[in-house]
């Protein structure tokens, strides 16, 4: 379950997915989306995607343990705001088995999406070192430990929780495997498709806290949603060549003049200003988050308008800075934002 569906999974790349952020090997291969791709993986790469780290290495990098983090964070957010919202202590034991099963959850989605991408990680520089696809973990393993972590994760939820959070839970690791994943390689649209399981940890917490779904869960829902773009289109041009091998239909593989990718991002980045202020319209948090977000999606937008100078830059390599830059801002805005919005939290109207 990715908070970017890729969101949150290239996180690390900023120093901190996403992802997500979030394979079948019937896609189109790199060569009929981009003339220029890279070849396969030279032994070199091969040989040291296959060097075994050890089982408690392969089982993190197997659940993508950063991503989870990252979803789990976010839950965290709804479920006290949630708690906020009900005027109940947010640091209880219902919090602790909250975000164990929704960690389990996404920690099972995620193991399910690199068995079905297993064929393509393998083919691209930056997951070829994965321990499925490396060999290092049995697709037959593989698949116990993705089935049982969501088994257990989904167990917890409906016992600790409600059927709500049970359900929307379910339904977020179906949307993100069997929806998210496959189409990646047919249609640029599953960037879209995968927002939608990526913006889901908020609203998992909050339906934990409330028992149901309602505008301010939606609002937490759509700053996620909207905040995966920008994030996601630099990760997708600074990782392009690396999806083209695999046959991914991305935008910039898709469309590699950059236009589609720059229009897309700054578009979601304008958006994301009025978005961020739902939690204020919703009495979720007061006047100095609302401040705090309009400085804060300025910043995101500012930041998105300079990702434009990749459409003149003289080289691929020449615009890897613009990219690079924009995830870096995009991975510390949401985490800014949600500290201030839970500090500034207001119990609003129950």
């Amino acid at each position: 379950m990715p908070l970017s569906t890729h969101a949150t999974s290239r996180i690390a790349t900023a120093g901190v997915p996403a992802g997500d952020g979030p394979t079948l090997a019937h896609g189109p291969e790199a060569g009929s989306l981009s003339p220029d791709a890279p070849p396969a993986l030279s032994s070199e790469h091969r040989a040291c995607a296959k060097a075994a780290p050890g089982l408690l290495s392969d089982y993190m990098a197997l659940f993508k343990v950063r991503v989870t983090a990252m979803v789990v964070i976010t839950a965290w957010a709804g479920f006290y705001l949630g708690s906020v919202r009900s005027a109940i202590p947010s640091f209880h034991i219902g919090l602790l088995e909250t975000l164990v099963g929704i960690g389990l959850i996404s920690a099972g989605a995620a193991a399910l999406n690199e068995v079905l991408e297993r064929k393509s990680d393998a083919r691209m520089v930056r997951t070829a070192g994965r321990p499925l696809a490396a060999g290092r973990i049995s697709l037959p393993h593989g698949l116990l430990a993705a089935f049982a972590t969501v088994a257990v994760g989904s167990l917890l939820l409906l016992r600790f929780t409600n059927s709500v959070t049970c359900a929307l839970g379910l339904l977020t690791v179906f949307t993100y495997v069997a929806v998210y994943t496959p189409l990646k390689f047919r249609s640029t649209l599953a960037t879209f498709i995968g927002a939608f399981p990526g913006a889901m940890g908020p609203l998992l917490g909050w339906t934990a806290a409330r028992g149901r779904i309602e505008w301010p869960a939606v609002a937490l829902f759509a700053i996620l949603f909207v905040w995966q773009f920008p994030h996601f289109m630099a990760i997708a041009w600074l990782y392009r060549e690396d999806y083209g091998r695999a046959g991914i239909r991305m935008l910039p593989v898709v469309q590699p003049d950059g236009w589609s990718t720059v229009v897309e991002a700054l578009i979601y980045a304008v958006i994301m200003l009025p978005v961020s202020l739902l939690p204020w319209y919703f009495h979720i948090s007061g006047n100095i988050y609302a401040v705090a977000a309009l400085v804060l999606g300025i910043g995101y937008l500012a930041y998105t308008i300079r990702f434009a100078k990749i459409l003149k830059a003289p080289s691929f390599a020449a615009s890897r800075p613009y990219a690079r830059a924009l995830l870096k801002a995009s991975v510390l805005y949401l985490p800014v934002l949600l500290i201030i919005m839970m500090l500034d939290a207001t119990a609003g109207r129950r």
